[in-house]
């Protein structure tokens, strides 16, 4: 009695995030991703079904990348935004960071965007994610302020900042002509309608 291979035609396992998402947002595509078990991800990637839980918790956590490392990257870059500089221009500049790509990853990227904004199936956890990246922003605007992070304003510029850059993420993901940083600094310039006194 003979055993196949698990690795079709001798393919390699890959053993990091980024080779997993490709291989998931492949048949993501394929089939669909309420169609595409994580079976068949890790058959298609060449790993054990345990293996690829230790990467993403999840089939729905694939399609949000490396999550948790991104938000701390984004609370960083806010900490070390000057701090003579507005707020409104410190949350301006960092989500602006927060969502600059090489041309490159930029094809991935929209993707990505696509299965988050416009699969029913994560809308549930999406939701969890967002309020995520919505307490980082509240975070530093209550330490600017000497606030609370739960008070109505920081809550307020988490939510309107997650509002303007989902907006732009739409406007992208439907004219493709125009750039995802252009479509984000147009937007977030919103946020001078909210922190419009001197200093914020």
């Amino acid at each position: 009695m003979t055993t196949r291979s698990r690795h079709p035609q001798g393919r390699k396992p890959v053993t990091d995030h980024a080779a997993i998402e490709r291989v998931a947002f492949a048949l993501f595509e394929e089939r669909g991703f309420e169609a595409t078990t994580v079976d068949a991800i890790a058959e298609a990637a060449g790993i054990g079904r345990r293996t690829l839980f230790r990467y993403y918790p999840s089939k729905n956590d694939i399609p949000w990348g490396q999550f948790d490392a991104s938000l701390a990257d984004l609370a960083r870059s806010l900490d070390a935004m000057p701090r003579d500089i507005p707020v409104r221009e410190a949350v301006h500049r960092a989500v602006l960071a927060f969502n600059r790509f090489d041309d490159a990853a930029l094809p991935q990227h929209r993707q990505r965007m696509t299965l988050l904004l416009r699969t029913p199936a994560l809308q549930a956890h999406s939701t969890l994610r967002y309020r995520q990246w919505r307490e980082v922003i509240a975070r530093y605007v209550a330490g600017r302020y000497g606030l609370a992070p739960a008070d109505l304003l920081p809550r307020m510029v988490g939510q309107v900042s997650l509002a303007l850059a989902l907006s732009a993420y739409e406007q992208w993901l439907e004219q493709e002509g125009r750039s995802l940083e252009e479509l984000l600094d147009e937007a977030l310039a919103g946020l001078r309608a909210y922190l419009a006194e001197p200093g914020r």
